[in-house]
């Protein structure tokens, strides 16, 4: 089996909500994305001959995901008080709300879905919280 990897990066501020620990406070990180896409074989003819896929290609599909992340407030659905939220908007903070509990572990599903979806043949998304810290989905 072939394997190539793509790395990209945003940050973000978030929180756990119904957590008892420092992560149920507001604060940042530098995510990761670490993506490894597969191939049994690679292309025998054309412009991807020798290759699982074109890295450009999915380079940019990972950095348009990434991106849109980027230098935002990302919050659970149902975690703030509609009164909070409006209150941030008027200060002009970029929020964006997802239907999970923020965590690197619900990313790393999710990004490994969206990938997909996109049409590669995504082996494993690994999201690092820090340099350390990192959760992996695969199917």
């Amino acid at each position: 089996m072939y394997k190539i990897r793509i790395e990209e990066s945003f940050d973000s501020a978030h929180f756990l909500a119904g957590y008892d620990g420092k992560c149920s406070n507001l604060h940042g990180h530098r995510w990761r994305i670490v993506m490894e896409a597969k191939a049994d074989k690679l292309h025998e003819e054309g412009q991807l001959r020798g290759m699982v896929t074109d890295f450009g290609d999915i380079r940019r599909d990972l950095k348009e995901l990434a991106d849109f992340y980027d230098h935002a407030l990302i919050y659970e659905s149902g975690t703030l008080k509609s009164l909070t939220i409006q209150a941030l908007k008027d200060e002009q903070f970029r929020l964006i709300e997802v239907p999970f509990r923020p965590t690197a572990e619900n990313f790393a599903k999710f990004f490994y879905e969206k990938m997909t979806l996109k049409g590669y043949a995504v082996q494993e998304i690994a999201v690092y919280e820090t340099p350390n810290n990192c959760a992996v989905y695969q199917m």
